[in-house]
Protein backbone atom coordinates (compact mmCIF):
# COMPACT_ATOMS: atom_id res chain seq x y z
CA UNK A 1 0.00 0.00 0.00
CA UNK A 2 1.24 3.53 -0.70
CA UNK A 3 0.68 5.94 1.66
CA UNK A 4 1.64 9.48 2.24
CA UNK A 5 0.01 13.03 3.88
CA UNK A 6 -2.81 14.69 2.06
CA UNK A 7 -1.09 18.15 0.94
CA UNK A 8 -4.32 19.96 1.84
CA UNK A 9 -5.37 19.11 5.59
CA UNK A 10 -2.40 16.26 6.09
CA UNK A 11 -4.41 13.32 6.86
CA UNK A 12 -3.11 10.02 6.28
CA UNK A 13 -3.82 8.13 2.70
CA UNK A 14 -3.65 5.78 0.51
CA UNK A 15 -2.19 7.82 -2.58
CA UNK A 16 -4.62 8.14 -5.88
CA UNK A 17 -4.60 9.97 -8.84
CA UNK A 18 -5.46 13.33 -7.50
CA UNK A 19 -2.64 12.87 -4.61
CA UNK A 20 -5.58 14.09 -2.10
CA UNK A 21 -7.38 12.46 0.23
CA UNK A 22 -11.08 11.58 0.11
CA UNK A 23 -12.33 14.34 2.45
CA UNK A 24 -10.43 16.77 0.03
CA UNK A 25 -11.41 15.27 -3.11
CA UNK A 26 -15.09 15.64 -2.20
CA UNK A 27 -14.51 19.47 -0.54
CA UNK A 28 -12.56 20.40 -3.99
CA UNK A 29 -15.36 19.19 -6.19
CA UNK A 30 -17.67 21.16 -4.07
CA UNK A 31 -15.82 23.96 -4.62
CA UNK A 32 -15.72 23.42 -8.07
CA UNK A 33 -19.25 23.01 -8.38
CA UNK A 34 -20.00 26.14 -6.85
CA UNK A 35 -17.24 28.27 -9.19
CA UNK A 36 -19.51 26.86 -12.15
CA UNK A 37 -22.62 27.90 -10.59
CA UNK A 38 -21.93 31.18 -9.93
CA UNK A 39 -20.67 31.67 -13.19
CA UNK A 40 -23.48 30.19 -15.02
CA UNK A 41 -25.67 32.70 -12.97
CA UNK A 42 -23.43 35.26 -13.21
CA UNK A 43 -20.92 35.50 -16.38
CA UNK A 44 -19.55 38.90 -16.43
CA UNK A 45 -17.97 38.36 -12.87
CA UNK A 46 -14.13 38.92 -12.11
CA UNK A 47 -12.23 36.23 -10.71
CA UNK A 48 -12.11 38.61 -7.47
CA UNK A 49 -15.74 38.74 -7.65
CA UNK A 50 -16.51 34.93 -8.10
CA UNK A 51 -13.67 34.45 -4.58
CA UNK A 52 -15.81 36.99 -2.91
CA UNK A 53 -19.01 35.30 -3.26
CA UNK A 54 -17.84 32.13 -2.99
CA UNK A 55 -15.23 32.28 -0.44
CA UNK A 56 -13.04 30.19 -2.69
CA UNK A 57 -9.40 31.02 -3.05
CA UNK A 58 -8.17 33.14 -6.41
CA UNK A 59 -5.50 30.22 -6.55
CA UNK A 60 -7.97 27.54 -6.37
CA UNK A 61 -9.95 29.08 -8.79
CA UNK A 62 -7.22 29.51 -10.93
CA UNK A 63 -5.91 25.75 -10.89
CA UNK A 64 -9.70 25.18 -12.26
CA UNK A 65 -9.26 27.08 -15.02
CA UNK A 66 -5.69 26.22 -15.81
CA UNK A 67 -6.90 22.52 -15.71
CA UNK A 68 -9.66 23.26 -18.45
CA UNK A 69 -12.56 22.55 -15.82
CA UNK A 70 -13.84 26.13 -16.06
CA UNK A 71 -14.38 27.73 -19.07
CA UNK A 72 -14.03 31.04 -19.68
CA UNK A 73 -14.56 31.52 -22.85
CA UNK A 74 -17.63 32.87 -22.54
CA UNK A 75 -17.36 34.53 -19.13
CA UNK A 76 -15.63 37.89 -20.92
CA UNK A 77 -13.95 39.35 -17.49
CA UNK A 78 -13.13 36.54 -15.85
CA UNK A 79 -9.06 36.54 -15.84
CA UNK A 80 -6.50 35.14 -13.54
CA UNK A 81 -2.87 36.13 -12.38
CA UNK A 82 0.25 35.75 -14.30
CA UNK A 83 2.65 33.05 -12.32
CA UNK A 84 5.62 35.52 -12.89
CA UNK A 85 4.07 39.08 -12.27
CA UNK A 86 0.50 38.62 -11.08
CA UNK A 87 -1.25 40.82 -14.01
CA UNK A 88 -4.54 39.44 -15.52
CA UNK A 89 -4.36 37.14 -18.42
CA UNK A 90 -6.90 35.28 -20.38
CA UNK A 91 -4.74 32.36 -21.32
CA UNK A 92 -1.55 30.62 -20.60
CA UNK A 93 0.89 31.19 -17.63
CA UNK A 94 2.23 34.38 -18.57
CA UNK A 95 1.41 37.64 -19.48
CA UNK A 96 3.18 38.80 -23.00
CA UNK A 97 5.62 41.60 -21.10
CA UNK A 98 6.96 38.14 -19.06
CA UNK A 99 7.11 35.94 -21.44
CA UNK A 100 9.12 38.50 -24.13
CA UNK A 101 11.28 39.25 -21.21
CA UNK A 102 11.97 35.08 -20.93
CA UNK A 103 12.53 34.67 -24.83
CA UNK A 104 14.92 37.68 -24.42
CA UNK A 105 16.83 36.35 -21.68
CA UNK A 106 17.41 32.83 -23.06
CA UNK A 107 18.16 34.55 -26.62
CA UNK A 108 20.80 36.44 -24.49
CA UNK A 109 22.34 33.48 -22.79
CA UNK A 110 22.46 31.44 -25.63
CA UNK A 111 24.44 33.91 -27.26
CA UNK A 112 26.49 34.37 -24.56
CA UNK A 113 27.12 30.18 -24.28
CA UNK A 114 27.96 30.57 -27.65
CA UNK A 115 30.39 33.15 -27.71
CA UNK A 116 32.34 31.47 -24.32
CA UNK A 117 33.00 28.04 -26.22
CA UNK A 118 35.54 26.90 -27.82
CA UNK A 119 34.99 25.12 -31.45
CA UNK A 120 34.49 21.58 -30.99
CA UNK A 121 36.75 19.75 -32.77
CA UNK A 122 35.02 16.88 -35.27
CA UNK A 123 36.17 13.57 -35.84
CA UNK A 124 38.31 14.45 -38.95
CA UNK A 125 40.28 16.89 -37.26
CA UNK A 126 38.67 20.52 -38.38
CA UNK A 127 36.88 22.74 -35.95
CA UNK A 128 33.20 23.67 -36.44
CA UNK A 129 31.68 26.44 -34.85
CA UNK A 130 29.41 25.32 -31.85
CA UNK A 131 25.61 25.34 -32.81
CA UNK A 132 23.51 23.88 -30.14
CA UNK A 133 20.76 23.23 -32.41
CA UNK A 134 22.68 20.52 -33.79
CA UNK A 135 24.44 18.65 -31.03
Amino acid sequence: MNLDNCPRCGRLYVKNVMDLCQPCIKELEYEYETCVNYLREFRGTTIQELSDATEISIKEITRFIREGRISIANAPNMMYPCEVCGTLIRDGHMCDNCRNRLRKDLTSLTREINEKEPPKKTSEGAYRALDKRND
